[in-house]
């Protein structure tokens, strides 16, 4: 009963004590029928908060996410199924769902009756701002009698799992020059031999340079093949991205480390519909995606890694070694100084095929933000070391700075050349 009075509202507290004080008016004047008045008066509360906190008991709740993983800007719709399996007052129940500022507004449902042993089912939809491994919950529902003399308040349901991944923005074409370009991972092997008639050819892939194409495996096959002259590519491609804290600007989603994370997203899922395999890592040279475990081939796995990726407090980045271990590699770097673009270069094999989108952050910066470094000169740093370099602003479509992107790679220093024939 103790349990039962403590769920009094102010409104069942106050009628109590005036019960109470009529109960002992009553005694003091000998009046029978105002003690009945009070005897009733002390029994309405009492009885409100008995029956409301047995309903409390028999009420219960699943949710249901459709779907539980979804893009940063697409709808996800959220089904509660609410049971009662005792009785439920009249007066009528309060369910909040607890929901992260990323998601959208608190939902919160009254239901005025709650038939017995029956599924009733509510819905709601959520659009997600923000990437991320996000918790939906827990479900509060709060119990009141009809008078609101007392309520309770109970968890329904707890909490459940919504991935929302970074938003991916469709791509064209690829880097012309590059082994992503003209050669294979490392199912193409060179053959030796004399002359036109040893060349390796492979299927044409949109973006390729149609000087390559080798017009005599053209007629023969009667569909349009090209000549792999680079070096045929071995490992793949290695997609470095920048994400430390003090290399990038503004806050949540309009940040330069959201674009970043969209971007990278969007290049590997591009890679991958052209069967390249991707690696994603991160700046401390921690593999993201794409090791030895999957293979680099499943969108799910890297979407999945980027919604959880956290920025790193590295001053930074982990540089020591070669980033791209033998691949080719395309950095997205937020902003960096002189000497990190300098170890970058340094730990990078001239020979190997490199590309960089660096953004220029400061673009991105909000008021109260500390400087950020300027893109020009880590960009004329890349571009002297071979490397094909461009800029990205806030201002410039995704698909912009990858076609420049592209362009770049075939206007980069020279290459090492494999030799057919």
């Amino acid at each position: 009963m103790r349990g039962a009075l403590s769920g009094l509202t102010t409104r069942g507290r106050c009628l109590l004590a005036a019960g109470f004080a009529a109960g002992l008016c009553a005694v003091v004047l000998n009046e029978r029928d105002l003690l009945r008045v009070a005897a009733f008066v002390v029994a309405l509360p009492v009885l409100a908060a008995w029956l409301a906190q047995r309903a409390r008991v028999g009420l219960h709740a699943s949710r249901f996410l459709f779907p539980s993983r979804v893009q940063v800007g697409a709808a996800t719709e959220v089904k509660v199924e609410l049971r009662s399996a005792g009785r439920l007052p009249t007066g009528g129940l309060l369910l909040e769902d607890n929901v992260p500022y990323a998601l959208g507004a608190r939902p919160r449902f009254v239901v005025e009756r709650l038939p017995r042993n029956t599924v009733t089912a509510l819905r709601y939809p959520l659009k997600p701002v923000m990437r991320g491994i996000q918790q939906v919950g827990p479900l509060m529902a709060r119990i009141t009698d009809p008078f609101g003399l007392a309520e309770f308040d109970r968890e329904l349901a707890g909490r459940s799992r919504l991935v929302v991944v970074p938003r991916v923005v469709g791509l064209n074409g690829l880097p012309s020059g590059s082994g992503m370009g003209a050669g294979d991972d490392g199912s193409i092997r060179l053959r030796a031999g004399q002359g036109e008639d040893d060349a390796v050819v492979r299927q044409y892939r949109h973006g390729d340079d149609l000087r390559k194409v080798h017009w005599r495996s053209t007629a023969r096959r009667d569909e349009l093949m090209v000549r792999v002259e680079e070096r045929p590519w071995r490992g793949g491609t290695t997609v470095l991205l920048d994400h430390r804290l003090t290399a990038h600007r503004g806050t949540g989603p309009n940040s330069s480390l959201e674009w970043a994370v969209s971007f990278a997203a969007s290049v590997c899922l591009h890679l991958h519909r052209f069967g390249h395999q991707v690696r994603l890592v991160g700046d401390d040279g921690r593999v993201l995606a794409g090791g030895s475990g999957d293979g680099g081939h499943s969108d799910a796995v890297v979407l999945d890694a980027l919604a959880a990726l956290q920025p790193s407090h590295r001053r930074e980045p982990a540089v020591g070694l070669d980033p791209g271990a033998g691949q080719e590699v395309i950095a997205i770097l937020g902003g960096s100084t002189p000497a990190v673009v300098d170890a970058l270069v340094r730990n990078r094999p001239r020979g190997m095929r490199s590309l960089a989108v660096v953004m220029d952050v400061g673009a991105w910066a909000t008021a109260g933000e500390d400087p950020a470094p300027g893109p020009e000169e880590a960009r004329g740093l890349l571009t002297a070391a071979g490397w094909g370099a461009v800029v990205a602003r806030p201002s410039t479509p995704m698909g912009q700075v990858w076609q420049e992107l592209c362009h770049s790679a075939g206007n980069r220093g020279p290459v090492v050349r494999t030799e057919v024939g």
